[in-house]
């Protein structure tokens, strides 16, 4: 049976979105009868366009200027940490400006995935891209790693590049991955403006900030707004955009967890916002176990399952603060999530989902970040993934409490301990102590003047036993005469 619609991709490089933009494609696919969009992990958004209403829809896109994709990942968008700038992120060196610069210089759609990540933040994945720039320490340069399409393993380039060569070398390397692996390439690397690479990438440890509702900005707010069923109505993305451009906001922004952040938003304007959520009966306060989940795109399967483990949790009233979740029910590369819900391969494929078996694995140390993938249990039936999933929330925070934390911030209050004293040197005939720290006032010796220093013609102000018969001793070991 041929397709009603066509699921159709609008790429927003490094999850910008101009309101002025979105507001004209909203247009456009409200008069093609379009009445939801949806964003996408990659921070793009999604729109399915009835067959009937094509033609039309690609006229119009096409005389705004505005550029569409199929489903497909062809020319997948350039992902960014970009859209936590300000708000997720530490003190780095990696400002808006920076992001701007480097998305200035992809000239071309890029065919691989493409992400450029702030090394200070866990709010958008490092490695779910093919070729993933990481800010490094030094100022304008960054770690590059590549990971080839299908596969897991990804690449450290063996130096780090400079800002301006990203988009260049990013090109350079699409062309040569597929016949090369990496560790090929580098062997006859391209030019680039690179530096030794001298200090391997640390990952921060996770955490997962809470991106949902109006959190202050300083003197402003911003407001982050996710949707449980994905789905984002066209009108209130409409009213959206027209509240940005009458208080002169000039961006908003796609996450990797497919909700958007509006951010600058002035304390006497918040009520407009207020009205537009309220008109359009928008929560903004979501549990935060489900907030940490990363499903797959327009999969609707994928959201009955998360659905079905979330009312698990509620009931279980388990923790799952520092952790994040991750369903796949396709291979896919490039995983990102702490915890990984895949659907387990059969010999004997069935269509009956009662039937089908999924696997559990978690990432090393529950990083979502970190490389590699443990399997927690397999063969597992739907119904039985809750208690699963539950459990290992429980061993995670079981092995975070094997960590000294109450013996080191215990050990942390107590006083410093007093610097090492310095040796006193006495007398063994008549205990006469010299302290260099008093000095010998008597013979006109300063105030610090080492033992050593002292003339060799030093001797004992009261017996008269020379310097050299001193014997150095602690404090705590003073003698004294017999009285």
């Amino acid at each position: 049976m041929a397709r009603q619609s066509q699921l159709i991709r609008i790429n927003f490089r490094g999850g910008i979105i101009s309101p002025g933009y979105l507001q004209q494609l909203l247009r456009i696919a409200g008069e093609a009868k379009v009445k939801e969009l949806r964003f996408g992990l990659r921070q793009e958004l999604f729109l399915e366009v009835a067959q009937a209403q094509l033609r039309s829809f690609t006229a119009a896109c096409e005389a705004a200027g505005i550029t569409w994709h199929t489903a497909s990942r062809q020319h997948p968008n350039i992902t960014s940490s970009y859209p936590g700038a300000d708000i997720f992120t530490g003190d780095g060196w990696v400002t808006e400006g920076i992001y701007k610069d480097i998305f200035d210089l992809f000239n071309y759609p890029p065919s691989l995935k493409i992400n450029i990540c702030d090394s200070q933040q866990t709010f958008s994945p490092f490695f779910t891209g093919h070729l993933n720039w990481i800010s490094s320490p030094y100022l304008n340069y960054w770690y590059l790693y590549i990971r080839r399409p299908g596969e897991e393993h990804t690449f450290c380039w063996p130096a780090l590049v400079y800002t301006n060569s990203i988009a260049a070398l990013s090109r350079e390397l699409e062309t040569r991955l597929a016949a090369e692996t990496p560790e090929a390439i580098a062997q006859r690397p391209p030019e680039s403006i690179s530096r030794p690479l001298d200090k391997a990438l640390e990952l921060p440890a996770f955490h997962l900030p809470y991106y949902e509702g109006f959190n202050r900005q300083g003197h402003n707010y911003w407001l982050g707004i996710y949707r449980r069923n994905e789905f984002f109505p066209l009108h209130f993305l409409e009213d959206l955009c027209a509240v940005c451009l009458e208080t002169g906001i000039g961006q908003l922004y796609a996450t990797p967890w497919k909700s958007v952040i509006i951010k600058n938003i002035e304390p006497a304007h918040r009520k407009l916002w207020d009205y537009v959520l309220g008109k359009y009966n928008i929560n903004v306060r979501h549990a935060a176990n489900e907030l940490n989940w990363q499903v797959a795109d327009n999969c609707e399967d994928s959201l009955i399952l998360k659905r079905h483990i979330i009312r698990h949790f509620d009931t279980a009233d388990v923790r799952t603060y520092g952790l994040c979740f991750s369903i796949r029910l396709h291979a896919a590369g490039g995983h990102f999530g702490s915890i990984l819900v895949r659907k387990q391969e059969d010999k004997y494929p069935t269509r009956l989902k009662y039937m089908q078996r999924f696997e559990i694995l978690y990432k090393a140390d529950f990083n979502p970040n970190a490389a590699g993938l443990t399997v927690y249990r397999s063969n597992v039936l739907k119904e039985h993934l809750g208690p699963y999933i539950v459990s290992l929330c429980k061993h995670y925070y079981e092995k975070g409490s094997e960590q000294p934390v109450w013996q080191q911030y215990t050990q942390q209050q107590l006083p410093p301990a007093t610097a090492a004293e310095k040796p006193l040197h006495q007398c063994p005939h008549c205990f006469t102590v010299y302290d260099e720290t008093a000095g010998d006032p008597l013979r006109h010796i300063e105030e610090g003047t080492p033992f050593a220093a002292l003339p060799d013609t030093y001797d004992c102000y009261i017996c008269g036993a020379g310097k050299e018969a001193f014997v150095s001793i602690a404090a705590a070991s003073l003698r004294h005469p017999a009285t």
